[in-house]
């Protein structure tokens, strides 16, 4: 292999190295014969460089370029010699050079490809996930997966350089009820006893602040067994931050300088020195998410008072029983067809919505749907939406509240998606804060944490917790990018009395209380700073940077949308060998 080692990469050479002799090592990208002229497109990891070949003048590699195939992984040897400026390749960075083979040496044979590979696959996800390796070779994977160790990079250097320790917590853990199922570890030593993957570092950042860290982060692994969907994986990876003695203005802050610095450092775009924020109430009533878009505008509005005066039952009805009306504007669009509206509504249902009602706004007034039950306040319906002739009114009502909110904000969302209004080249950030502690569980009848047991609930709301948990606000906060919640964090619980009147009101016993999370009450004895964290998910971060919508195209090997990994068939069967050293006996569904 020694005289075939490469002395440069595909990737560098320019019309200054006109005349050196080099040896590139690579994949064949393309082939051309153009009669007895090989261009060969070599690639690899840092670009292309176009390989020569005049089989007429050089008989010995004749065979060769015959042979040679996509993929093949070959050693060409040769002169660089700058292209004549006719020939000059001006889409690609060494397309002013090419380089005319001497030698040209197999290094391994490539089959022939389940698909090509090119600057962004058109194969099937699952084709690309099962010849992952070959996915990776293109373009556009590989740029991604250099952004993504960008970025990484980015958070450690500013991270450190602010006064952080990087330190790692344990990837076998005890198994602790944290919203989502864990995945189980069998212990072979112990049997019918088992490690939890971790879904966050959550207790242990936590116990690093009892230990007197001051400052701690890690880019960590964190697993949850739940459904897969596009921005969601089994496995992921999170920049988890943990700081003593600060409020919730000193970890916003923080977290602010971490992603002016990577934004600056990867993209060169200036974030402002301090990103909005909106109470969570503010972003339901305005948007009707806890996650709002804020690339566009379209907000929903109070419709309410405009159903009194109106002879639209439904929308009475809905009112008279404590509930509200909802509305907003698609601009420019009463050219939208009742397909188009049905199709509105139908998304809209799928969060619980029980219908849409619509009406068009014309030069004479309003039109079609529910305009005829407006007709006697048309004038100031469209004044107070703020609407103009041409523009789509679109109005949801029901009882409850939230249904309302979330599900016009669900249709505002595709409205954004569909009408080109979420620039991927534009980055919004929103702070979504005061957020409620505590949430009813219609079915089980009981009070809930809204995020996890471990948030401070606001000093305010101490003295009453018990009485009305519906009202406390937790000292919660979500950092939202381009509708997309980037990072979830809050103060925490140091104080231990106070930590077992959250666990009171979820339900949680003394005794299990102990059980489940007796190490980190304990330490909570010995002198426990005020800490706060948060946890921004690395995987999310890097697929809105890169302006894509999977996480999929982020992740060198993730799973697909069952949670299985195509490539090497995993979850597989293992050796009854292997269970038995573990006392387990699999019970099999006789249904299956």
């Amino acid at each position: 292999m020694e005289g075939l080692k490469r002395t440069v990469s595909c990737g560098v050479l320019r019309k200054s190295d006109a005349g050196k002799s080099v040896v590139l090592n690579g994949w064949v990208h393309r082939k051309r014969n153009h009669g007895g002229v090989f261009f060969i497109n070599l690639r690899d990891r840092y670009g292309i460089t176009q390989v020569t070949v005049d089989t007429e003048a050089n008989t010995d590699l004749a065979s060769i370029c015959d042979e040679l195939r996509n993929e093949y992984c070959i050693a060409a040897e040769g002169k660089v010699i700058e292209r004549p400026s006719a020939m000059v390749n001006a889409s690609m960075e060494t397309g002013e050079i090419e380089l005319i083979a001497s030698k040209i040496t197999v290094l391994n044979r490539s089959e022939v490809l389940p698909f090509q590979i090119d600057e962004e696959s058109k194969a099937s996800e699952e084709l690309r996930l099962k010849y992952r390796y070959l996915d990776l070779r293109s373009a556009a994977m590989q740029e991604r997966i250099k952004l993504r160790s960008q970025i990484t990079f980015a958070v450690r250097e500013h991270m450190i350089e602010n006064g952080f320790f990087e330190i790692e917590t344990p990837t076998f853990i005890k198994s602790t009820p944290e919203g989502a199922r864990d995945y189980l570890v069998p212990s072979r030593l112990y049997p019918g006893k088992f490690y939890a993957l971790p879904q966050s570092p959550q207790l242990y950042k936590q116990i690093l602040m009892v230990a007197g860290f001051d400052k701690y982060f890690q880019i960590a692994r964190c697993y949850r067994d739940e459904d897969s969907r596009g921005d969601r994986q089994p496995e992921f990876t999170q920049i988890d931050v943990e700081m003593s003695f600060v409020t919730r203005d000193d970890v916003l802050s923080m977290t602010e300088g971490m992603m002016r610095h990577v934004f600056k450092k990867i993209k060169n775009i200036e974030l402002p020195q301090n990103f909005k924020r909106l109470s969570w109430e503010e972003a339901m009533e305005n948007y009707g998410s806890d996650k709002p878009d804020l690339r566009f505008d379209m907000l929903l509005k109070d419709f309410t008072e405009f159903t009194e005066k109106s002879t639209f039952q439904a929308f009475k009805d809905a009112v008279s029983q404590g509930g509200t009306v909802k509305a907003i504007v698609a601009k420019g669009k009463a050219d939208y067809s009742r397909k188009q509206i049905d199709e509105l509504e139908a998304h809209a249902k799928i969060y619980r919505a029980k219908g849409m009602a619509w009406m068009k706004v014309t030069g004479s007034g309003l039109e079609g749907g529910a305009s005829k039950f407006f007709t006697d306040n048309a004038a100031q319906v469209i004044s107070a939406l703020g609407a103009q002739e041409g523009d789509l009114i679109l109005m949801i009502a029901d009882v409850n509240k939230k249904i309302a909110c979330t599900a016009l904000g669900a249709v505002r969302s595709k409205l954004g998606r569909d009408l080109g209004l979420c620039d991927p080249a534009r980055f919004e950030f929103v702070w979504i804060i005061d957020f409620p502690m505590f949430e009813y569980n219609e079915d089980e009848k009981k009070w809930e944490a809204a995020h996890h047991l471990f948030t401070w609930p606001q000093d305010q709301y101490h003295a009453t917790m018990e009485s009305d948990p519906g009202s406390v606000k937790g000292d919660l906060y979500d950092l939202v990018l381009n509708g997309y919640e980037l990072a979830s964090g809050s103060v925490r619980i140091h104080d231990s009395d106070l930590q077992k009147r959250v666990f009171k009101i979820v339900g949680i016993e003394p005794g299990e209380a102990e059980k489940k999370f007796g190490f980190l009450t304990e330490a909570f004895k010995y002198g426990a700073p005020p800490h706060g964290g948060i946890a921004p998910g690395l995987d999310r971060l890097v697929m809105i940077m890169a302006g894509v919508t999977s996480l999929k195209d982020v992740i060198a090997f993730p799973k697909n949308s069952f949670a299985v990994s195509p490539m090497d068939d995993s979850p597989s069967e293992v050796d009854q060998k292997q269970l038995d050293e573990l006392h387990i006996i699999i019970k099999r569904d006789e249904k299956q």
